[in-house]
């Protein structure tokens, strides 16, 4: 057998015939070699002969990247192949972001996927499109020995990722206006403040995204993953997971008419989650028959997810953890949630009916009450000039710091200096301070109102 060198034309003239062979064996196993149809078969698969064939079929399709088969399967516009470096470049998550081995879809014909599959076949890292599309001498070497056919063949096979006619959509197709102008209303420059975008579905962006979630769900990888962290071991590997994962079906029964991507997934293509958070509503509880919600075992330390974080918190501190940056790290973190807990609680006390620490059986400290009953300031002139007159929210915070020393227990030796800490800390928390602003600018807001009103604050 003769010496062909690497990436010599003979080397892609084997690969293809190859694929002929493949093709026809599988056609022509249940026939007879003397059977009409066998030798019709033998005759259609004759190199040139096909070659020339897939040639002229070749116009039944178009790689694309962006189609419209998926928004209506009898829309009939314009679909698109823009590749990743013809994109502009954005933060987003889109076309752009595909790296350089992307996957193209095909749409048209799907009597003619074989002349996809065909130019798909791979040769030294390149398919043969792309050796086509950078019109490849060995290629055309490849093909035939007469170069004026080579060439007319590859232009044939290269014409696949142009776009069919000029860009049009369709009556079945998705426009819709976008504003770019700076106001909606002005009907009489409508042309200019908006655009008519038709959006086509990101097939090669799809099928990546489907390809990585089914690696994440159901990959041999993905699943000793899985494994190691039900049994608490290390893996190198994340674990991913998407719930509430949807998946969206395109062709019902023959996906292939929507397009050969489609095809390969079966018909399926995902959605992610695009909800909002939902929001879990806390039973609240008033601080009756207390003169503070910060008890050792209180209100607040029952409140949502306090006395979980105090607990690991306490047990995280009483293994003596060297006073490292992880450490510091750590009780940094669980400090942070008890304060978002600590916030929490206020905005659900500030949520119920103004003035309920006028209540008879509401012992609390006039500090507390001015913290969590602040609405009763509008409507109570001697709680509202008291509040005005004390920096109540150093006293929270002092009793902050104290109950949380105190909620750590006393096998921890805890003193003034993380007392101090405490309060240090939450007076610099981003969520307390800006809660403090917006307490400072409606009591300004509310003052400047009273006094507005005929008579004054003195007609109360």
């Amino acid at each position: 057998m003769p010496n062909i060198p690497s990436g010599s034309w003979q080397q892609l003239r084997t690969l293809v015939e190859a694929f002929l062979k493949e093709r026809f064996d599988t056609k022509a196993e249940k026939l007879a070699p003397d059977d009409p149809k066998y030798q019709a078969l033998v005759e259609q698969f004759q190199f040139d002969t096909w070659i020339n064939d897939a040639a002229r079929r070749v116009g039944q399709l178009q790689v694309v990247t962006h189609s419209l088969k998926p928004i209506h399967p009898d829309a009939k516009g314009s679909n698109l192949y823009a590749p990743p470096e013809s994109l502009n470049n954005h933060r987003l998550v889109g076309s752009h972001a595909l790296s350089a081995d992307f996957t193209g879809d095909v749409v048209g014909n799907a009597a003619a996927l074989d002349v996809y599959k065909f130019l798909k076949l791979q040769f030294e890292g390149k398919s043969l499109l792309e050796r086509a599309l950078e019109n490849d001498t060995e290629l055309a070497k490849a093909l035939s020995d007469n170069p004026e056919q080579a060439q007319e063949w590859i232009n044939a096979f290269a014409a696949i990722t142009e776009p069919r006619g000029e860009h049009a959509s369709h009556t079945r197709g998705k426009q819709l206006y976008w504003l770019v102008g700076e106001d909606a209303a002005d009907l009489e420059n409508d042309a200019d403040n908006f655009r008519l975008l038709a959006p086509l579905y990101a097939t090669s962006l799809a099928h990546r995204v489907f390809q990585t979630i089914n690696h994440d769900r159901f990959s041999e990888e993905a699943k000793e993953t899985r494994k190691a962290k039900r049994e608490g071991k290390y893996a190198e590997q994340p674990v991913h997971s998407y719930p509430n994962l949807a998946v969206q079906k395109m062709g019902g029964t023959k996906p292939q008419n929507i397009s050969q991507l489609n095809s390969e997934r079966g018909g399926n293509n995902y959605l992610l989650a695009s909800m909002p958070p939902s929001w879990n509503v806390r039973d609240i509880r008033l601080p009756m028959k207390v003169d503070s919600v910060f008890k050792p075992f209180g209100i607040f330390y029952y409140t949502g997810g306090v006395k979980g974080l105090v607990k690991d918190l306490k047990q995280f501190l009483e293994t003596n953890p060297s006073t490292d940056m992880h450490t510091r790290d750590l009780r940094d973190d669980y400090t942070a949630m008890l304060m978002d807990e600590l916030a929490l609680f206020a905005m659900q006390m500030h949520s119920l009916p103004a003035g309920w620490s006028a209540d008879d059986k509401c012992e609390l400290a006039a500090e507390e009450a001015f913290w969590l009953d602040p609405g009763r300031a509008e409507q109570d002139a001697a709680f509202r000039e008291a509040r005005n007159s004390v920096e109540w929210a150093d006293e929270v915070r002092h009793r902050f710091a104290n109950w949380l020393n105190a909620a750590l227990g006393e096998k921890l030796p805890l003193g003034d200096v993380e007392f101090r800490h405490w309060q240090k800390t939450l007076a610099k928390d981003a969520t307390h301070q800006a809660m403090l602003d917006r307490d400072r600018r409606w009591m300004e807001s509310l003052m400047e109102d009273l006094t507005n009103l005929p008579g004054g604050d003195d007609d109360e």
